[in-house]
């Protein structure tokens, strides 16, 4: 039995259909029965659980060779951070009770680092937390920038005509899409071919600066000229609280974007056959952003 957590998101969707693809056994984790169904269909275990809930993610993890630990996105709360470290308190007090033996987190590049990370410092904490645990392999997925970030974009491409971004236009980065981080951690569930605790980055198909990637986005929406503007981290503060985003949040994510100009978030494994995954910036323009940005601006 293998379980996924965080199995209806965008990294844990891909890994649990990879799994059931293989024929595996698996069971599915999240709050909601309904978008479960999904994969219950398929042959899955469906279980309604709290992540925060020790004592529900160890039935949740009962019998399990294998898990997939995802700490939810919601940068929508108030207390983001202390919900990041109630989630990975909560799956390693129930991996100590459950005794499994295997699991994979999706942690993030940059994980390394102690501090001036924002919500990667949730993510490096849950690394720690779980390396302390008796006799367990784990592996720390450790991917690049999410190719799905740039959707926080459209709005802005709408009132500006731009991308606008926090980075310098022509530094190149590595940028991964998640559907490809959610089928390499299936690959090692499956195989479980890791032991003690270590850590994979993944960092996408190559390196891109943002001003390609605003070329890249352009094209595939119709706006072949569309540029890149840097913005100052202040304005991009408040344009995420003008957006809905409660003001810590909205600081957690600019000290991740300052943290990155610094260089905390640059690759430490050389890129490799291992770190590089198939999914073009180009496919991910054609196939997710430029659907998403013109079925918005329908709506407008």
């Amino acid at each position: 039995m293998i379980v996924i957590t965080g199995a209806t998101g965008n990294t844990g969707t891909p890994a649990a259909e990879a799994l059931l693809a293989k024929g595996e056994k698996i069971r599915v984790v999240g709050r909601d029965a309904a978008k479960l169904e999904r994969f219950a269909s398929k042959g899955a275990e469906p279980f309604v659980a709290n992540v925060e809930n020790g004592e529900e993610m160890a039935r949740a993890f009962d019998d399990a060779t294998a898990v997939y630990l995802v700490i939810p996105q919601a940068l929508h709360r108030e207390d983001f951070r202390d919900y990041q470290e109630r989630i990975s308190d909560a799956y390693t007090s129930a991996i100590q009770k459950s005794g499994v033996k295997f699991v994979v987190t999706l942690s993030s590049i940059g994980a390394q680092n102690t501090a001036k990370t924002g919500p990667v410092l949730g993510l490096h904490n849950m690394e720690e937390k779980l390396n302390r645990v008796s006799d367990l392999n784990v592996l720390h997925l450790r991917p690049a920038t999410f190719m799905e970030n740039l959707l926080m974009s459209i709005d802005g491409i709408r009132m500006m005509n731009v991308l606008p971004g926090a980075s310098t236009a022509d530094a190149p980065f590595p940028t991964i899409a998640t559907k490809d981080i959610g089928n390499y951690a299936a690959g090692r569930l499956a195989k479980r071919n890791f032991s003690g605790h270590s850590t994979q980055e993944l960092l996408g198909p190559r390196d891109v600066t943002m001003k390609e990637t605003a070329g890249i986005i352009g094209r595939a929406m119709g706006k072949p000229n569309l540029g890149y503007v840097q913005m100052p981290l202040p304005l991009l503060e408040s344009a995420l609280a003008s957006m809905g985003l409660p003001k810590s949040s909205a600081a957690l994510l600019v000290e991740l974007w300052n943290g990155a100009n610094e260089g905390l978030l640059n690759p430490q494994e050389a890129r490799s056959a291992e770190n590089t995954t198939p999914t073009t910036l180009e496919e991910f323009a054609e196939e997710v952003f430029a659907p998403q940005f013109l079925r918005r601006a329908a709506k407008a």
